[in-house]
């Protein structure tokens, strides 16, 4: 999701939640995304899990960002779309995992544990560096759109 602000434009990113991103910030915020498999589209599959993963819905038009790889190897493909909200009204779903590690005790974590606006400028601070390529095309998309 993005907006434009007195001009500016602005991303809507997403802090992973769980332990492992807790204390990390600059270079760990992404696109809010998740996993398909060959039978669901795509576009689809992004829409379902932007509102699963924030409870917001994700209505187009939408501009296709391609795809990168991260560094883990998982491919990812995004679209964006304008919009907005307030990141206070996150709501995500959650996921389990074996918490401390060897203590056989499950806890759960929500997917996404803070959604925040960030301008141009900041989101390349605040992004994971795979994702970067996604910022660059969408701006050079709505620079390439309103004929600047």
């Amino acid at each position: 999701m993005f907006r434009r602000r007195d001009g500016a434009l602005e991303v809507l990113l997403a802090h992973p939640g769980g332990p492992f991103w807790a204390r990390k910030d600059d270079g760990a915020w992404a696109l809010p995304k998740g996993e398909y498999d060959d039978q669901e589209e795509a576009l689809a599959a992004a829409q379902r899990e932007f509102t699963e993963e924030t409870g917001f819905t994700a209505q187009g038009p939408f501009i296709s960002l391609g795809e990168v790889r991260q560094r883990s190897g998982k491919r990812v493909k995004a679209w964006a779309f304008e919009g907005d909200c307030d990141p206070a009204q996150l709501r995500s779903n959650e996921f389990e995992m074996e918490w401390p590690p060897h203590s056989g005790r499950m806890k759960s974590f929500p997917e996404i544990d803070k959604l925040a606006w960030y301008g141009a400028r900041e989101a390349r601070l605040k992004l994971l560096p795979s994702q970067l390529p996604f910022l660059e095309r969408l701006e050079q998309g709505l620079a390439a759109g309103s004929g600047g």
